[in-house]
């Protein structure tokens, strides 16, 4: 059966695909191709790209928003891929102060990226990895090593066209490196306007240019409220769209940034000074509870059905029946708990933005509201007695970092809750501190330290893997990304996780050393997982305590809304059974 206003052509010599005939149909102003095979004529596969800029200001959410409207497209059956284009310098985040940068988020291959990717694996089943960033100074540097090596014949090397090429190639490769996407999301870092983000635009012009029927802009930006003049005003929205105009990138949809929503006539103003049809302005307003009830907020004015109309993309029905079930757990706990995190870069909480996400995560999934306590590692001691200081908590978290500052506090943190029975858990050098600690005053080890702290301590329970005795040719080198797992049996760690094998992410340096392993577990440590095929410990447990578990790894990468990682669940559940 042929499909209907079609048209046919012949193909000549079409790559790998063998087809005789072509044809196309008009829909929403975008053609589609079908091609004949033995169950008929079938559509072809052709990815769309939705490119999400921002103005006015920074921190608006772009990446929660591309996150939310990738959740909404798969929750219609597409298949989705995500890619962040950050525009500074740094070659990746994985150097960058916490404070100035936030999370750094690791994926599976190893790679070092911007927080937002930790908003896309969250909401989204999207596949992650190194695709799925790219920086100014990865572009920059590929750039100028091709130079080097002569690859552009003598020619004279400038931002357009060889930087814009290359990221054009960036976009290109996120939708080649995953499966067959249907639609690319492609979010840019920072502000329209911005000096740094200027061939990032360029190319996203380029590309529309050479794809028109295959591309959407979509631009976020910010309606402010004048408290003093009691108005809403859309004149920061006007000009962050001349901007955006002003550079050839003419926006098909405006996102609004706003403490309310929109009124019709702020609509009707936004939709003439912007050139865009009113159906096109969405606002995001603020959310009362959480911010897993953007995508709701957002689907309910259609704008997933907009996007596909848009595109010519299949317009199923959104299935959201599990994220539905999700904000109603959220919004209706039986009980309330009492969390406190004992870390260095608090005062920053995107420093550990996927570790607070990770605790309501598993709050959810118990039924029950959660307060986390912050408490800032190098002061906690300042008093004196550490119960005076962090006590009153159901349970407590110590998570990843570097250097000195603050070292004593979590040991003094570790050593609390061992000794008052209270759930700890501890991510990464959380464990570490965990070890050190029993070393210290269960094992009588006193001088017991990791070398990233003291490298001449007498006891180094933690240290590289080139300063353990009967280990060569093995340095300080960071390891990186998902490394495979084994579990100890009828373990806390077993339990959770209702498997023997599994795959975690790290992102550390030191590691514990083996030496001390014996003498730990005669006084009832346990070393609860393994990495395969060797012998460096990735989970610790303290023996006769109710939840005491810490992790080499860094199990919040993996976890979602709707899916709580297994630790953090039944972290949550320990303290919930051990409040009776």
């Amino acid at each position: 059966m042929q499909p209907p206003y079609y048209k046919t052509q012949r193909l000549t010599g079409a790559a790998g695909l063998h087809l005789s005939k072509l044809q196309f149909k008009k829909e929403h102003s975008t053609l589609r191709f079908f091609y004949r095979s033995k169950r008929g004529w079938v559509p072809m596969h052709q990815t769309k790209y939705i490119f999400i800029s921002g103005g006015v200001v920074s921190s608006l959410g772009k990446g929660l928003t591309a996150a939310s409207i990738a959740m909404l497209l798969e929750a219609r059956g597409l298949r989705v891929a995500m890619l962040k284009l950050d525009p500074y310098l740094n070659v990746d985040p994985g150097t960058m102060n916490p404070f100035q940068h936030g999370e750094v988020y690791v994926t599976d291959d190893g790679a070092e990226t911007d927080l937002d990717l930790g908003h896309y694996y969250r909401y989204t089943n999207v596949p992650i990895s190194r695709l799925s960033n790219a920086t100014s100074g990865q572009i920059y540097d590929t750039v100028i090593k091709r130079e080097r090596r002569g690859d552009y014949l003598g020619k004279t090397v400038q931002v357009i066209p060889h930087v814009t090429d290359e990221i054009k190639q960036r976009i290109l490769a996120c939708s080649k490196g995953h499966t067959d996407p249907d639609v690319v999301l492609v979010e840019i870092g920072g502000t329209v306007g911005d000096i740094e983000s200027l061939p990032f635009f360029e190319a996203i012009r380029q590309f529309r240019y050479e794809r028109p029927r295959d591309c959407l802009n979509l631009h976020l930006t910010y309606v402010p409220f004048l408290k003093a003049a009691g108005e809403v005003k859309t004149k920061p929205t006007q000009h962050s769209v001349q901007v955006l105009r002003g550079i050839g990138i003419i926006p098909d949809l405006i996102l609004c940034r706003c403490e309310e929503a929109l009124s019709e006539e702020l609509k009707d103003k936004i939709s003439l000074f912007c050139s865009v049809p009113k159906e096109a302005v969405i606002d995001v307003a603020d959310v009362a509870t959480s911010i897993y009830e953007v995508p709701m907020s957002l689907h309910k004015q259609g704008l997933d059905e907009k996007l596909c109309s848009i595109l010519a993309l299949p317009s199923n029905n959104a299935d959201l029946a599990k994220w539905e079930q999700m904000l109603y757990n959220l919004r209706n706990p039986k009980a309330k708990v009492v969390i406190g995190i004992v870390g260095k870069y608090l005062q920053h909480q995107d420093a550990y933005k996927s570790v607070f996400e990770a605790l309501h995560h598993a709050a959810i999934h118990n039924q029950v509201s959660i307060e986390i306590r912050s408490f800032e590692s190098d002061k906690v001691l300042a008093e004196g007695e550490i119960s005076k200081t962090i006590g009153g908590c159901d349970g407590y978290l110590v998570p990843g970092g570097f250097g000195e500052r603050g070292w004593m506090g979590k040991i003094m943190t570790a050593k609390y809750c061992r000794e008052k029975k209270l759930p700890y858990l501890g991510l990464c050098l959380g464990m570490q501190v965990m070890c050190v600690e029993f070393a210290r005053h269960v094992l009588g080890l006193h001088e017991a330290n990791t070398t990233e702290i003291d490298p001449e301590t007498a006891h180094p329970v933690i240290s590289l893997l080139s300063e353990q005795k009967g280990i060569e040719h093995l340095g300080g080198t960071m390891r990186l990304g998902a490394f495979p797992c084994v579990l100890k049996a009828n373990t806390n760690a077993a339990k959770a996780y209702g498997s023997l094998n599994i795959s975690e992410r790290h992102r550390h340096r030191f590691e514990f050393n083996n030496l001390y392993k014996e003498q730990c577990e005669k006084q009832g440590l346990i070393f609860s997982g393994v990495l395969e095929n060797g012998q460096l410990c990735e989970i610790a447990e303290v023996k006769d305590h109710p939840w005491m578990v810490g992790v080499q790894f860094h199990p919040e990468f993996k976890s979602k809304p709707t899916d709580p990682h297994p630790l953090f669940r039944d972290f949550i559940a320990a303290v919930l059974k051990e409040r009776g």
